[in-house]
């Protein structure tokens, strides 16, 4: 499913995903990735879809929301891999440009090193950049990136990206328990410091992970952070994503599609699936039906129950 929600987004109000890559194509295979472990790693750009069907599958959605009320305040590149291994992402945005809606997208930064990325990513309104570390041994450590990466590289094309782009500039910092950070989250500031985005964001895991011995960062971690980031980059510009989104989850017309979209690439805390039914006027066996069909499988983490669709490698068993 191509376009999905939109779903409450913590960084962008209402959003309105947009998943240009099969699951899971990537670049990374970051140990607390949502949707599970890569399937394929790859950093060479090419076609996945056609832009125009891309183009056709948001405007139905933005009429199907439209329909029912939900207001969209984003259109984000959102995937269940990286983004920008898309070469038609550019063309896709500007295609999107005539819905009138702002453009996002997050992206995992691996590929920015690139002229034609940078260039691409430069047409949207809100680019979101990962920077989980800067040295070498943790960011082999935490996002696992494809062989052929070079830390060095991304780091200087963010900060090449930066002194051209006029929209809106995040980024994001993943912090997990079990991870030795060092004199990191200094080394990361002094970074931040430099680039200057307009906010950076402190996270850690809050659904499922790839791998299950991921947990969030301890308090203190996750302060000391906070700390450093608000000294590099001044008061007001750095905000936790350590919370739950909250349950403002779309209802578009059928809700086992809306069930499908969304957890794919987003999965559902139990509570948000059952607001979801109800604004459908729909009984708990739409999520029993799924479940049996196998297209949707019920994980737990963190003494909550998650629901997430079920990925073709698991198909097979």
């Amino acid at each position: 499913m191509i376009a999905f929600g939109p779903v409450p987004s913590r960084r962008l109000g209402k959003s309105l995903g947009i998943n240009n890559i099969p699951d899971k194509v990537c670049s990374y295979a970051c140990i607390y990735c949502q949707i599970g472990r890569t399937l394929k790693m790859e950093v060479k750009r090419r076609r996945f879809y056609d832009p125009e069907s891309i183009l056709r599958e948001v405007e139905k959605k933005v009429h199907e929301a439209a329909k029912m009320g939900e207001g969209i305040d984003y259109l984000t590149f959102v995937p269940d891999g990286e983004p920008t291994l898309d070469i038609n992402l550019g063309k896709e945005a500007e295609l999107l440009r005539q819905l009138e809606i702002p453009l996002a997208v997050l992206t995992n930064s691996s590929l920015i090193w690139r002229e034609d990325v940078r260039e691409e990513l430069s047409g949207f309104d809100f680019v979101s950049l990962k920077l989980d570390a800067v040295s070498w041994h943790l960011w082999r450590r935490i996002d696992r990136p494809h062989r052929s990466l070079r830390l060095e590289d991304i780091l200087e094309g963010m900060l090449e990206f930066r002194d051209g782009f006029k929209g809106r500039l995040v980024t994001e910092t993943m912090l997990v328990d079990g991870v030795d950070y060092g004199d990191e989250l200094e080394k990361i500031a002094g970074f931040l410091k430099v680039l200057k985005p307009d906010v950076a964001y402190i996270a850690v895991p809050t659904r499922p992970p790839a791998e299950k011995w991921v947990k969030p960062a301890d308090e203190e971690t996750i302060n000391r952070a906070f700390q450093l980031f608000a000294e590099a980059l001044g008061e007001g510009r750095v905000e936790y994503l350590i919370g739950y989104e909250g349950n403002a989850f779309a209802f578009t017309g059928n809700v086992e599609d809306d069930l499908l979209g969304i957890t794919a690439v987003h999965p559902m805390r139990e509570d948000a699936v059952k607001r979801l039914l109800e604004k459908a006027n729909a009984g708990w066996d739409v999520v029993e039906k799924l479940l049996k069909a196998g297209k949707l499988i019920e994980i737990e983490y963190g003494g909550e129950k998650f629901y997430m669709r079920r990925l073709k490698s698991r198909d097979r068993g």
